[in-house]
């Protein structure tokens, strides 16, 4: 047998780890690293987040965080039940994936649930003083690449001690309530014109016969029912990856590769805020915020939508969405008619 020089296996160990980007954090993993020195106490140690939740009083627990503990559970079975793949993450994987050094947080962000606020909130938690109420940041510049960063810009022994040590939080919704309200926002509002010529021409194009030539031009009218047909299609994701905006949780912030401490919905959006901020020691120093259009409806807005969709069409989204209605534990919903 034909050996390889120690120099040529040094090299071909040096390559297969700069492809093995990230060991996966085993869903075993329960217990936290040792105290680790947090940005609110200069000098002191100090219980972290994730010690916090682990090794805190569960008699001393709030109860929306007794209920944060349940939603973890239920996640870590439905991988198991779901899913039988595993793989190794990517930097790519990891763009969503928001870090707080200072209060040895990540937060995994996802469109349409709350995520402009996060990133305010963190952005305060961030930043040193700079800013100190949420609400004072605009919306535009919470979203800015840079003023947050992200796991992806750390280095892999960078990256698997944060995995490690941090407290893992995401926030979910109702799959349908969240694609409709990604429509609403992106398609009837006049002012987002870059997703109009992006993808409103696009969708016109591709899926309304005969159209005029103004919506060809500004895709500023796209229908639901065209939107709808656009998800389906299978040319859509075989062209690109889905937006971010109506991209599948599960693909977004893999909780099935990625241990999450805490899954909030929201639906309780504010005592599972108010539990994520008590976990990080600062809910005296801020509050969530609660006031923004962008945190409340009324729960019903998918149903009178899918109204105008057949129960062939109703069929192809579910199965299009369906791992996320499993995985975070949201039931069919009674108003799909798809059989």
């Amino acid at each position: 047998m034909r050996m390889v020089p120690r120099g040529g296996r040094l090299f071909l160990a040096t390559c297969l780890g700069s492809l093995l980007v990230l060991v996966l954090y085993f869903q075993s993993v329960t217990k936290p690293e040792p105290v680790v020195k947090t940005g609110s106490r200069p000098g002191k140690s100090r219980r972290s987040p994730l010690q916090t939740l682990y090794n805190g009083d569960q008699l001393e627990l709030l109860a929306a965080q007794r209920s944060l503990h349940g939603r973890r559970e239920l996640l870590e079975q439905a991988c198991l039940s779901h899913t039988r793949k595993r793989r190794v993450l990517s930097p790519e994987d990891l763009k969503h994936l928001i870090v707080d050094d200072k209060h040895s947080l990540i937060y995994c962000y996802v469109p349409k649930v709350a995520c402009t606020n996060w990133k305010r909130v963190l952005m305060v938690l961030t930043s040193d003083g700079r800013y100190t109420d949420p609400l004072a940041i605009p919306a535009n510049e919470a979203h800015v690449a840079g003023n947050l960063r992200t796991l992806s810009e750390f280095s892999t022994p960078e990256i698997n001690r944060r995995l490690r040590s941090y407290l893992k939080f995401v926030f979910v919704r109702e799959p349908f309530e969240r694609l409709v309200s990604a429509y609403r926002n992106k398609f009837t509002r006049r002012y987002n014109t870059a997703f109009h010529k992006r993808y409103g021409t696009k969708i016109i194009r591709q899926h309304r016969p005969d159209p005029e030539p103004e919506a060809l031009e500004k895709g500023d009218n796209v229908t639901f029912h065209e939107f709808v047909q656009y998800l389906v299609d299978p040319r859509t994701q075989r062209e690109e990856p889905l937006n971010e905006h109506w991209e599948r949780v599960h693909s977004l912030c893999h909780p099935c590769l990625i241990h999450y401490d805490v899954v909030g919905k929201y639906e309780t959006l504010e005592p599972d805020a108010h539990a994520v901020l008590g976990l990080a020691g600062v809910e005296g120093m801020l509050q969530f915020p609660t006031s923004g259009k962008s945190t409340r409806t009324d729960g019903n807005m998918a149903a009178r939508f899918f109204k105008q969709i057949s129960p062939f069409y109703q069929k192809k989204l579910f199965n299009l969405y369906r791992m996320d209605f499993l995985l975070f534990n949201y039931s069919t919903p009674e108003y799909l008619r798809t059989r």
